[in-house]
C-alpha cells in the first residue's frame, strides 16, 4: 500500500509540474494579447509608462467609439468580410473536391501528380509575385476583390489539399462501394457521403482559411489601391498618419479586428482539434 500511495503521489507531483511549467508559458504566451486589450482602454500619456501599467485608470471605453470614427472602419470590416466569405468557401469546395479526387479515385499518374501539387508548397509566394500581377493588371483585377478570392476557386491551396486527402483517407472505401451499388455517381458520392463525414477537417481547413484571409495584409496592400476598398489589416494604417500614431486607438481598433477571430475559434475548436489529429492518422 505505502509504494502505491508513493506512485500514486510521484504521479501527482510530476502531473502539477508540467501544470505549472505549461501555465506559465501559456500566460507568457497571452502577454501581448493582455497588453493590446489593456492599451485599448487607455489614454494616450499611459500607453508607454514605465513600468508597464496593465490595469489602466481610468478605463476609456470611449477609445472605441472614437476608432470607428477616426476612420471608414465599417467599410473596411464590409469589404473584409466578402473577401473571407467567398475566398473561404473557395478554399473549402475546391480543396476538398481535390483532395477527393486524390484520395477516392484511381487514375494515371495520380501519385506523381500528387506530389506535383506537394510541391508547389516549397515555392515561396514572393517569387510569382511580380508574374502574377501583371497576369491580373492584364485581366483589369488590379483595385478589385477579384485577386484575393478568385485564386482560391482554383484548387483552394496545396496545403489545404494534403489536409484533406489525409482525412478522406480515413473513411472506409466501403462506404464509396455501397453507394456504387446504389448508382451514386463520384460527385454524388463526394457531395452526399464523403463531406457529411468531414467536418471536423472541413471546421479545420474553415478555421485556417479565415484566419489567412482576415488578417491578410501583404495581397489586399499589393492589390487594392482604393481607400474605400481597403480591408481592416490595411485600414489600421490609417491610425499612423492621421493621429501620429495613435496607438490607444490602434489598438482598439486592433482588439475589434481579432474578436471574431476568438469566437470562431472558441465555436469552432473540437471539430479544429479533432480534425488535425484525424488528418495524420493514413499512411496509404
Amino acid at each position: 500500500m505505502t509504494s502505491i500511495s508513493g506512485r500514486a503521489t510521484l504521479e501527482i507531483l510530476r502531473a502539477g509540474f508540467w501544470y505549472a511549467v505549461l501555465s506559465f508559458f501559456a500566460l507568457t504566451l497571452a502577454l501581448p494579447l493582455v497588453w493590446l486589450i489593456s492599451t485599448s482602454l487607455k489614454t494616450g500619456g499611459q500607453t508607454f509608462l514605465m513600468p508597464p501599467k496593465w490595469i489602466p485608470d481610468p478605463f476609456v471605453w470611449s477609445n472605441y467609439a472614437e476608432a470607428f470614427r477616426a476612420v471608414a472602419f465599417h467599410e473596411y470590416f464590409w469589404n473584409t468580410i466578402r473577401i473571407v466569405f467567398f475566398a473561404t468557401t473557395g478554399t473549402l469546395f475546391t480543396a476538398s473536391l481535390a483532395a477527393y479526387a486524390f484520395a477516392r479515385l484511381r487514375f494515371p499518374l495520380r501519385g506523381t501528380l500528387f506530389l506535383l501539387v506537394l510541391s508547389t508548397i516549397m515555392l515561396p509566394s514572393i517569387v510569382t509575385l511580380i508574374p502574377t500581377f501583371i497576369v491580373f493588371r492584364t485581366l483589369g483585377w488590379i483595385d478589385t476583390f477579384l485577386p484575393l478570392i478568385v485564386p482560391l476557386w482554383f484548387g483552394g491551396g496545396a496545403f489545404n489539399i494534403f489536409l484533406f486527402r489525409q482525412f478522406f483517407m480515413t473513411i472506409p472505401l466501403e462506404l464509396d462501394e455501397a453507394a456504387r451499388i446504389d448508382g451514386a455517381s463520384n460527385l454524388r458520392i463526394y457531395w452526399g457521403v464523403i463531406l457529411p463525414l468531414s467536418k471536423p477537417v472541413l471546421a479545420t481547413i474553415a478555421v485556417f482559411a479565415f484566419i489567412h484571409n482576415w488578417n491578410d495584409f501583404f495581397e489586399p496592400l499589393i492589390y487594392l489601391q482604393s481607400p474605400e476598398n481597403w480591408t481592416m489589416a490595411i485600414g489600421l494604417r490609417g491610425f499612423r498618419g492621421l493621429y501620429s500614431t495613435e496607438w490607444n486607438l490602434m489598438m482598439a481598433a486592433s482588439t475589434a479586428m481579432i474578436l471574431p477571430l476568438l469566437i470562431l475559434f472558441f465555436f469552432a475548436q473540437r471539430y479544429f482539434v479533432s480534425g488535425i489529429q484525424m488528418s495524420g492518422l493514413a499512411g496509404r
